[in-house]
């Protein structure tokens, strides 16, 4: 074991990796299969399912600062208050895939996935508003802990991005099995990070939304986040779709997922590494600049282009790594000094994350739909075809040009 790890080791840093994959894998990915799995085994209607989640995603409007406000009272509790969000996340992980509705699908889509969301929510909040106090006590502070937190988060998404697709054709219930494994593995993260919410958790009086709305860098960061979130959310929204469909490659799902997010785990260090020599912004810039230059090839793509598509997943992923590591660890870096307890800081942050992924598919499913694509439909039209290529393929390349000018326009303190 080299001297590094054994620092990390100390540091207990590995227990960040593991809490932050289960995270993710209750967020990114579910987004990706969720709609489709309730559009293909039970019918429900894409616009339906799109309206759904941005009416839920209008909840965690009041719902995600709220959490933030009791994060920072949680104080000598919140070790146990984060098990029982992990035992929350879990059941409602079940509830979605393994057991069928005991109701309406659709209805028993919006309890489930509101558990699901509300108990992520909790629990990446209180994750994230823990890594500021500490970073506070570790060499290389935010940007080492976003490297070991981020690259388990990607790592999460991996695992639980291709397990469905991998359980294909090995188990009757693919979903079930997964959500079995999903649900054993939360308890076991939440057991890792027990003794890490030992002690006090705040360090000085709560500051309020308003107080951190009031400060011009912390809107400029979540309105970045906002903006350069949306490209993945899109993309994610419509993923299975356009390899399906416009690629016309079925059960390359799965490969191609792992690609994507597998590039993006193994290049966060090493954005991390390039951050701490030549200063965050610059790194991202380059790295945003990089991602519409390789994803924009996807605009070219016809049927049967899916080797291309690999490589344009691989390199597209690499960029994706730089966003989730050195994003965070910026507002951590700007919570840290106008609100060290984090709490309502990173409500506001999971807030806008999970916003992108609403707007997404509240917009696009039903776009989508009005084209004349069904899922599952083997006779699509020419127009739904083209439209689905403009959505996943043109919409974020636009949004990360966008963003790449706020980010440029944005002063930091490295």
């Amino acid at each position: 074991m080299t001297s590094a790890l054994r620092a990390a080791w100390a540091d207990r840093l590995p227990a960040y990796t593991v809490f932050g994959g289960v995270i993710s894998a209750a967020g990114l990915p579910i987004y990706i299969y969720a709609p489709k799995y309730y559009a293909d085994t039970y019918g429900v209607s894409l616009t339906a399912l799109g309206a759904l989640l941005f009416a839920l995603r209008l909840f965690d409007v009041v719902q995600d600062p709220a959490l933030g406000w009791l994060s920072e009272r949680l104080r000598g509790a919140r070790a146990l208050a984060v098990m029982l969000g992990a035992v929350a996340m879990a059941l409602s992980m079940l509830g979605l895939f393994a057991y069928a509705p005991p109701v309406s699908p659709i209805i028993w889509f919006g309890l489930t996935i509101t558990g699901l969301f509300t108990a992520f929510s909790f629990l990446s909040i209180n994750f994230y508003a823990q890594g500021i106090t500490k970073a506070a006590s570790l060499p290389g502070s935010h940007v080492r802990l976003a490297a070991w937190r981020e690259s388990g988060a990607l790592l999460g998404v991996c695992i639980a991005a291709v397990t469905p697709t991998v359980l294909v054709g090995v188990v009757g219930a693919p979903f079930s099995v997964f959500a079995w494994g999903f649900a054993a593995a939360s308890l076991l993260a939440a057991a890792l990070m027990w003794p890490e919410w030992r002690g006090p958790a705040v360090r000085s009086d709560p500051v309020g939304i308003a107080q951190i709305l009031s400060d011009r860098l912390a809107r400029r960061l979540m309105l970045l986040a906002l903006v350069n979130a949306t490209p993945l959310a899109v993309s994610s929204t419509l993923f299975l779709f356009y390899v399906e469909t416009r690629l016309d490659a079925p059960g390359w799902e799965g490969p191609l997922l792992v690609l994507f997010f597998l590039a993006a785990a193994v290049s966060s260090p090493f954005w991390s590494a390039l951050a701490e020599r030549h200063g965050a912004k610059r790194v991202l810039l380059s790295a945003m600049v990089l991602a519409v230059a390789t994803f924009g090839f996807t605009l070219t793509l016809e049927q049967g282009d899916a080797t291309k598509f690999a490589l344009i997943c691989v390199l597209s992923g690499a960029t994706i790594g730089a966003d989730l590591t050195l994003l965070p660890a910026m507002f951590a870096r700007r919570m840290a000094v106008i609100s060290p307890n984090g709490g309502q800081g990173f409500g506001l942050w999971s807030l806008v994350n999970k916003f992108t992924l609403a707007f997404a598919a509240a917009l696009l499913l039903p776009l989508l739909e009005a084209s004349g694509f069904r899922a599952g439909d083997p006779d699509v039209p020419a127009a739904a075809l083209t439209m689905l290529t403009v959505l996943y393929a043109l919409v974020p390349s636009v949004l990360k040009l966008v963003a790449i000018a706020l980010l440029a326009f944005t002063q930091l303190e490295e």
